[in-house]
């Protein structure tokens, strides 16, 4: 205790021991991802896209710990910085977007937001929360995604309010369909991993 009677909060900052390269980056959120995030079920579970599966991601469990999401973060911003592509804000379907809208904001200095699934029916009445996208470059997230489905429904509220998805990136892509699905809609694409980087079937083929 301080003189004044509060507690001192020793404050770490997660960003000072990333890895030094993107590569690196990228090898230890695998690692991370493979030992946090990743279960072997005993039957299948439908996921959220319908499709049935024997094998569960959990990003949000495996990203619990700040320094970890700090980690994906960064590797989200890389992803960009490699393909030379900016952007003014970062957000997409809430709630699998919400740590990176607000992760990626805080690493990268950009705006947030979150794009509802259902307007919130009083108030405003909006779909997006937070940063006004109207001609804003903006980076599309999502955590685990199956078949790109929203992160599309975000992009096309994100149109409708005048901004423009300049790169669609998630943690981890769980078949080929988003890539197909992102190409056909005019949206680059770019996973932090794919199932085969995780060394896991497609979802679909089991």
């Amino acid at each position: 205790m301080g003189d004044s009677g509060v507690a001192t909060v020793l404050r770490v900052n997660p960003l000072a021991s990333l890895p030094d390269t993107p590569a690196e980056r990228r090898t230890a959120l695998r690692s991370i991802m493979l030992e946090k995030g990743v279960s072997k079920l005993d039957a299948p579970v439908e996921l959220s896209s319908g499709a049935m599966s024997s094998y569960f991601i959990d990003g949000k469990r495996a990203l619990c710990d700040g320094a970890d999401l700090a980690l994906a973060c960064t590797c989200m911003l890389d992803l960009m910085a490699e393909r030379g592509i900016t952007a003014d804000a970062v957000g997409g379907l809430t709630l699998g977007a919400d740590q990176f809208s607000h992760g990626v904001a805080i690493v990268g200095g950009l705006e947030w937001f979150v794009v509802r699934k259902q307007p919130k029916g009083r108030g405003t009445d909006k779909f997006i929360e937070g940063a006004d996208v109207n001609q804003k470059r903006v980076l599309l997230v999502d955590d685990v995604i199956s078949t790109g489905a929203s992160s599309l429904v975000a992009d096309e509220r994100i149109r409708a309010e005048g901004g423009e998805s300049v790169l669609a990136t998630t943690l981890v892509a769980r078949s080929d369909e988003p890539a197909e699905r992102f190409a056909a809609a005019g949206i680059p694409f770019a996973p932090l991993f794919t199932y085969v980087d995780l060394g896991l079937p497609a979802v679909g083929t089991e």
